[in-house]
């Protein structure tokens, strides 16, 4: 059966003239100090090092100091920038108002403080361009992140995170950090059903993407704290946990229209690998073990039940025989990638030959051991554990090649 995996579409590399591939929102409240310096040198590393036509918007939240005045001199100053004002306060409603009213094909918003090393830009939104990703997210909370800031913030940060994974099943890892793009098609679609307009709007923006089937590409940044925060932690927090218990409940009972979302945006399956062409030894030697194990505690579980009231010989070949069947279906699905009743039959008659296999080896191997000694019970389960061993050598090899030769 061939899947119909369709790939997103790759931006245009050579746009119509004058029309930019990215659009970068600085959102700002009351920023007038830092606003210069970093639309300065955010539009001095843009001409440098992006290969694209590109756009600076700054989305003013309402600010009541001279910070529009600023935004205005840069527009006048900096080609390429412009100024979006907002009648009132909210990062997420200015993320929402700018990138609704932008034309570039790829979105993204940093905070203003630059807290982000400027050098994962056209990393984050790369994957966006060439249409390999949807969204793209920096993370501080990488292992190849080096990132700069106090033991409070660090804590609050992988606890919200932590509670993400917890209570909304987020695979993404970082959901707070000030960096981050998106496609303008999958905007479109995502934004309406995004309610929130302050600092949880990234959040739900992103637990709605991932529950769409949509690829969100993660960013390891350098990251250095601002001392001159003016984020209210507390207040952030409280609505964070209303944000995360609104949007848990909108999951729960299906307010969201998700199955539509799946099927408009998410990416198809991708085609059936070809039958002759297995996944990778290594990965199928550790499924296998971790199946054998499961197994083989299983098999001395029953041993040790049946062996009083039947006797060795009986008690090996009946806890043989029930661990044997649920060895092939679980290997058939966890380690081999087989689904469906496709040549399951045959499948489990080369599982009964490992299990004739493996009886011969563990039965031999009690036969030897009670003509030479009487053995206590935990030198039985040592001979029986060894044989064992070799019999699951053998099991490995058969259904490897059942799994991959099919008649």
């Amino acid at each position: 059966m061939t899947g119909t995996y369709a790939p997103r579409a790759a931006v245009q590399a050579r746009p119509a003239a004058g029309s930019a591939v990215l659009d970068v929102v600085v959102p700002v409240y009351n920023e007038e100090t830092d606003l210069g310096p970093c639309v300065r040198r955010l539009h001095a590393h843009l001409t440098a090092h992006f290969p694209y036509p590109f756009r600076i918007t700054v989305a003013d939240n309402a600010s009541v100091d001279g910070t529009p005045a600023v935004a205005r001199a840069l527009a006048d100053e900096l080609p390429g920038v412009g100024v979006l004002r907002l009648d009132e306060k909210g990062r997420g409603r200015a993320l929402r108002a700018a990138w609704s009213a932008s034309p570039a094909p790829v979105l993204a918003y940093m905070d203003v403080d630059l807290s982000t090393d400027l050098a994962a830009l056209l990393p984050l939104v790369a994957p966006l361009i060439s249409g390999h990703s949807d969204l793209a997210i920096g993370t501080r909370l990488a292992r190849t992140s080096r990132v700069v800031r106090g033991a409070k913030r660090e804590v609050i940060s992988r606890g919200y995170n932590l509670l993400l994974r917890g209570a909304l099943a987020a695979r993404f890892s970082d959901a707070q950090c000030g960096f981050k793009a998106i496609r303008a098609d999958v905007a479109a679609e995502l934004l309406p059903l995004v309610r929130d307009t302050g600092w949880f709007f990234d959040t739900e923006l992103l637990v709605l993407a991932q529950r769409a089937g949509l690829r969100i590409h993660e960013v390891p940044v350098d990251w250095v704290d601002d001392p001159d925060s003016r984020v209210d932690i507390v207040a952030t927090a409280l609505a964070d946990l209303r944000g995360i218990g609104r949007l848990g409940r909108a999951l729960v009972t299906g307010a969201l229209p998700l199955a539509q979302l799946r099927a408009q945006l998410g990416r198809g399956p991708l085609p059936a690998p070809p039958a002759q062409v297995p996944i990778g030894l290594p990965r199928q030697l550790a499924r296998f073990a971790a199946v054998g194990v499961a197994s083989t505690l299983a098999y001395l579980l029953l041993f040790l039940l049946a062996r009083g009231p039947l006797g060795a010989q009986p008690a090996n070949l009946l806890a043989l025989l029930l661990t044997a069947v649920a060895n092939t279906a679980a290997n058939r699905r966890l380690t081999f990638g087989v689904t469906g009743r496709r040549h399951a039959g045959w499948h489990h008659v080369q599982g009964l030959l490992a299990f004739a296999l493996g009886l011969a080896l563990t039965s031999g191997s009690l036969a030897a051991l009670h003509a030479t000694t009487t053995p206590n019970r935990a030198l039985e389960l040592t001979v029986l554990v060894t044989a064992n061993l070799a019999a699951t050598a053998l099991r490995f090899l058969l259904l490897r090649l059942a799994m991959h030769h099919r008649p």
